[in-house]
């Protein structure tokens, strides 16, 4: 299979107007020539490794940002998708909605719980905060010795490098979980 073109013409344009370089300016920067350049960035050159490698040292990017499809803008998980997590010692799920993309330090999570059992936490990294919106039913959340309750649209953060619970009070307790990291 050959290279992405269109993918690698649209993120050599892209990364070449975000570093605000010329056509002539980006190819005299990795080496190449003007017209090696501007092929590329019709999608009807064919670019080696190498070339890519110039590319994005000139640009000052990884060779994966100049192959990959870029991310799309919007990104939608449904209720029910997204790898899901299940606690032992209580009726808790914590779904992964995003994780923590490079240079961006937090993660989100859908909570589910049901009453009867207490989802107990231990003490996570030096500096981890957690942020929770209540959306369904009624939960004490926060720190292990002193949780509040919380009903739909309340919102609570504490820190998360000390003991801290999540117990459902009511059936179908679900909530959104922030985790920021230093």
């Amino acid at each position: 299979m050959g290279a992405p073109l269109d993918i690698i013409a649209h993120s050599l344009r892209r990364e070449r107007t975000r570093a605000g370089l010329s056509l002539s300016e980006l190819a005299k920067l990795a080496g190449i020539a003007k017209s090696t350049l501007s092929q590329l960035e019709s999608a009807t050159g064919n670019p080696s490794v190498e070339t890519l490698w110039a590319l994005g040292k000139a640009l000052d990017v990884p060779f994966s940002r100049l192959v990959d499809p870029p991310a799309p803008r919007v990104r939608v998980v449904r209720a029910g998708e997204g790898p899901a997590v299940r606690s032992e010692e209580a009726d808790y799920v914590a779904t992964l909605l995003a994780s923590c993309p490079p240079q961006v330090r937090r993660d989100i999570y859908r909570i589910t719980a049901e009453p009867g059992t207490v989802r107990r936490s231990d003490p996570h990294r030096d500096g981890v905060v957690e942020h929770v919106v209540l959306g369904a039913g009624r939960a004490l959340v926060g720190l292990a010795e002193e949780p509040v309750e919380l009903a739909p649209g309340d919102y609570v953060t504490y820190p998360g490098d000390l003991p801290h619970v999540f117990e459902a009070l009511d059936p179908g307790t679900a909530a959104v979980l922030l985790s920021e990291h230093p």
